[in-house]
Formats: C-alpha cells, structure tokens, sequence
C-alpha cells in the first residue's frame, strides 16, 4: 500500500487532500513540525511527504532541504504560495515533485496521486 506523510501544525490544512488520497487507496500518515516529520523519517518508509508551506519549527523548503539531505531518494511535494518561478529557484537541486497551493483541495490530491503512481510504476519497472 502506498504510505504519504503529511507534515502540517494543523491537519485541516490538508483535510481534503487527506480525504482524496485515501479514497485512492493510500493510507496517511502525521506529523505535526518538521522536527517529528524527520525523527518519523528516521524510523519510517513512506513512498511520499507533502509539507505545508510553514511548520513552526521551519519552513517547509528547509524541512525538505533536510529530509534531502538524510534521503535523497524519498519522493517530496510541497505547499507554497510563491510564483511558479519564485518557487523554482527557492527549491531548485531539492528534487520536489510538485508545488500545491495553499490548502490544497481534493484535486490537487487526485493531481499529487496520480504523479506518484507515475513514479512509482516507473520506479517498479526499473528494479525489475
């Protein structure tokens, strides 16, 4: 089963998209800061994280900066209210797989699930 972890300080940020992915089939899990999002990581296979633009503790640019650097090879989608071109060159070498906009809806989730399950089966394929 697919497996994403969200990391927001407020789940109703995601609640929508929350609902959305797991309608696909994917199952969710929390994190509440940056901070617990990494010790999570630490412990935790997950096929995705999704983190909201503001954490508390960090932004969610510098949280993906840091997840990165412990595994690069962990799919990343984040929330950002810059510029598509802003957010290029904010998070430009961090490998996120897409940009969703402030409290992201059902859609962004069909849009987010339908990404990943692209890199999932491209991934399956290759390890074949």
């Amino acid at each position: 089963m697919t497996q994403l972890l969200l990391v927001t300080p407020d789940k109703a940020n995601f609640s929508e998209l929350s609902a959305e992915i797991e309608k696909q089939g994917a199952s969710v899990i929390w994190a509440a800061s940056g901070r617990q999002a990494l010790d999570m990581l630490a412990e935790t296979t997950v096929d995705l994280v999704l983190t909201d633009e503001t954490l508390g503790d960090m932004s969610g640019l510098e949280f993906v900066s840091r997840q990165v650097a412990v595994n690069p090879m962990t799919n990343c989608a984040a929330v950002s209210s810059l510029s598509a071109k802003a957010y290029h060159e904010a998070s430009e070498g961090l490998g996120i797989l897409m940009q969703l906009p402030p409290g992201p809806g059902a859609d962004d989730g069909q849009r987010l699930m339908t990404h990943l399950n692209q890199i999932l089966g491209l991934t399956a394929r290759t390890n074949k």
